[in-house]
């Protein structure tokens, strides 16, 4: 049976590191098929001449696979020329082996898009997918800060001190300038001055603070690793200063996104910056959980149900969206009550994929509707009467409406 075609005007593009293919499958108007081969390298002035080619054939649809960040240039090119061009999933179009080719591989791309057997992914406008390299590499330095703050934990436990043992965060204010204090070699007096409202004992801090072995090389590494921290906690300062200034224009989104339980101003703007604030981009929930790969997969086969473990999408709003769950499953809310009900089942880690797969579907709803969270286990008509009732029934009394006491 042979396939119909949907698109009569179609290009695919086989993009690689220094190489474009392209193929381009234009239907005549007696119903012949024309093809036409083409070859670009990967410098500016070639991605210049494929967005020209390109729009010399007034395409209905241009095609690529998501091959690594190697199609970000050439879609902006096309962007630029008013030609938005699908990019797919590359285990969705992949070729049948044999006589795989790069031309062929254009050219299979150009006739599965022909016949609209593949779905064009998700691309955030420009000004989005600029915001999304300071957010990435926002999280990039969190992960360093992270493996600096359990080095330096390291290294002082190497040297016998104990600080950790009595304070619940061992990069507290109080801690930081304790250590700070021990490294300077201040007295014992100075560095326990620095504790202020710590429950701690000062005996026991005395005792922890007596290091066992603190030599001069620890002493080089430790403020060499607290030097380095200082620089990453600025640097993600002046990183997220960027971001929020960057997303002004979605404040009314960003606030919307702040009254989900786990989500805070800069989670808020994270995860605006990989979704998007236009929800018609997905179409439905299910689209979007599964896009994000936070919803049980599909693996059946004669009537039996295997494995429905999470496919891979995108992992940074994975990411983001189980430390929310998290978050969310510490409050006192109905996400709360979700969290315990699933993890008496599931355990504690599939209950948070599961949580955050329902947090995905509340922030779809929202962002779709433009409405705030609303929690079924608030009232929010008594929280409204409890903060307003004074100011009502001053203003009763004052026009007489109700006797002064």
């Amino acid at each position: 049976m042979d396939i119909t075609p949907i698109h009569r005007r179609v290009i695919g593009l086989d993009v690689h590191q220094s190489k474009i293919s392209a193929c381009a499958l234009i239907e005549q108007p007696d119903g012949n098929i024309v093809v036409e081969h083409q070859e670009f390298g990967g410098f500016k002035r070639d991605r210049r001449a494929l967005a020209e080619w390109v729009s010399g054939f007034t395409p209905e649809v241009v095609v690529m696979e998501s091959t690594g960040i190697y199609w970000k240039s050439p879609y902006a090119a096309l962007e630029r020329v008013g030609i938005l061009a699908w990019v797919v999933n590359a285990r969705h179009a992949r070729n049948v082996p044999g006589r795989k080719t790069d031309v062929s591989d254009a050219q299979w791309l150009a006739t599965l898009a022909r016949a609209g057997l593949v779905r064009a992914s998700f691309i955030p406008p420009a000004d989005i997918r600029h915001l999304r390299l300071i957010a990435r590499q926002r999280q990039k330095l969190g992960g360093m800060l992270a493996s600096e703050k359990n080095r330096l934990h390291k290294v002082l436990a190497d040297a016998g001190i104990r600080l950790n043992v009595l304070v619940s965060d061992l990069h507290g204010k109080s801690a930081r300038a304790m250590i700070r204090a021990l490294l300077d070699g201040q007295p014992i007096h100075a560095i326990l001055a620095h504790a202020g409202r710590l429950r701690a004992s000062r005996t026991d801090l005395f005792e922890a603070l007596q290091p066992e072995e603190l030599s001069a090389r620890h002493r080089f590494v430790l403020n060499e690793i607290l030097a380095h921290i200082d620089y990453l906690e600025a640097t993600m300062t002046r990183f997220e200063q960027e971001l929020l200034h960057g997303l002004a224009p979605w404040e009314a989104q960003l606030c919307l996104l702040e009254t989900v339980p786990g989500i805070d101003r800069m989670g808020a703007a994270m995860l605006l910056v990989e979704i998007g604030a236009d929800m018609d981009s997905f179409g439905s929930a299910e689209r979007l959980a599964s896009w994000v790969g936070i919803c049980p997969g599909n693996n059946e086969s004669a009537g039996k149900r295997k494995s429905g473990r999470t496919r891979k999408g995108n992992a940074w709003v994975r990411r983001l969206l189980c430390e929310f769950a998290q978050a969310a499953a510490r409050t006192r809310c109905a996400l709360k009550d979700k969290f315990s009900a699933l993890s008496i089942r599931k355990g504690h880690k599939r209950a948070i994929v599961a949580l955050a797969h329902k947090m995905l579907r509340i922030v779809y709803a929202m962002l779709n509707h433009a409405s705030p969270y609303q929690d079924r286990t608030v009232d929010y008509e008594a929280l409204m009467v409890q903060r307003n009732a004074p100011r009502w029934l001053k203003m009763l009394q004052k026009h007489g409406y109700l006797a002064t006491a």
